[in-house]
């Protein structure tokens, strides 16, 4: 082990124990001991679900990019990522790169092949961030002494999560960028347009953001069925606007497995809807818990032998 992972791996130790210590332990363990099993249960399929579902929406890139790999191979490949993920400092890096490397194996070149991670990645933050912002105002009333918003700023807040949802990233495809005369920064850009500006890009991308919709659904809800088992009474705008920070933090490449990040960022951010910072940080460990299952299923797949992945012509 390097002396950065080893630097991020006591980090992110010390900040989970921190905030199990401001949670109080006895709290802690009292709340968990109470979870109902079946909300938990819903909430691991939940979060399955979520992955299988990630898992096809990066193999719908990968062969918009020029590789047709089975729906086999890429779940393979993602519950594999998810167990490295688990396993090494740097959050969800180490998976990514996986992903990146099995597919330059697939035979995608490459540039391509990171880039289907990249995009992949960027695109579930990026809908994570407009439903989260969506979904603020009509939390804002369960928000300790905040005053309802009027109608009229739900109705802006939603106009314009909805416009950068649906247009901003498409500015990056919308006009040739030259950069022959610019800076390297904007050579990258334009050779990273290059790539993007392929047959079916509209087509790819309503795909993606429908496909990204629905993963983020199913994150929130296995977050908020956690909370359910604990006997949270949240509304789902609260989840949705709450779990953009905590994903957000979970995906920091600054901690092992999003723990001690997710923690902290939960009993943060639940504090302001008035929960407990037990029942905030147990959320978050349970949810933890339901990524830890399946890194252990990934884990498990590393024994089986991939197939043969054929290219597109």
């Amino acid at each position: 082990m390097t002396r950065g992972a080893a630097l991020r791996l006591a980090a992110a130790g010390g900040l989970l124990a921190a905030v199990i210590h401001v949670a109080e332990p006895a709290a802690l363990i009292a709340t968990l001991r109470q979870a109902d099993r079946d909300w938990l249960l819903l909430g691991l399929v939940a979060a399955l679900l979520s992955n299988v579902a990630s898992a096809l929406r990066w193999r719908a890139l990968t062969a918009w990019l020029g590789a047709a790999v089975s729906p086999s191979f890429a779940l393979l490949a993602y519950f594999r990522a998810m167990a490295l993920n688990a396993l090494l400092p740097g959050a969800v890096v180490g998976g990514d790169l996986y992903r990146a490397l099995a597919l330059r194996q697939a035979g995608l070149p490459t540039l391509d092949a990171g880039l289907s991670v990249l995009l992949d990645r960027v695109s579930g933050l990026w809908v994570l961030l407009a439903l989260g912002a969506g979904a603020l105002p009509f939390a804002a009333s369960s928000m300790g002494g905040a005053p309802a918003l009027s109608p009229a700023w739900i109705d802006l807040s939603c106009a314009v999560a909805t416009v950068l949802l649906l247009t901003a990233p498409l500015l990056l495809v919308a006009r040739p960028i030259d950069g022959a005369r610019g800076s390297r920064a904007l050579a990258a850009l334009a050779r990273l347009q290059s790539r993007l500006r392929r047959p079916r890009v509209l087509q790819q991308y309503a795909l993606q953001i429908v496909a990204s919709l629905v993963v983020q659904a199913l994150s929130i809800a296995a977050l908020a069925a956690g909370g359910r088992a604990l006997g949270l009474d949240l509304s789902p705008a609260v989840w949705a606007t709450a779990a953009a920070p905590i994903f957000l933090m979970a995906a920091l490449p600054v901690s092992v497995g999003g723990w001690g990040t997710r923690e902290a960022a939960a009993a943060a951010v639940l504090a302001v809807f008035g929960v407990p910072a037990a029942q905030a940080v147990a959320v978050a460990l349970i949810y933890g818990v339901f990524g830890l299952l399946q890194a252990a299923l990934g884990g498990a797949l590393f024994a089986c032998r991939p197939q043969a992945v054929p290219r597109l012509g």
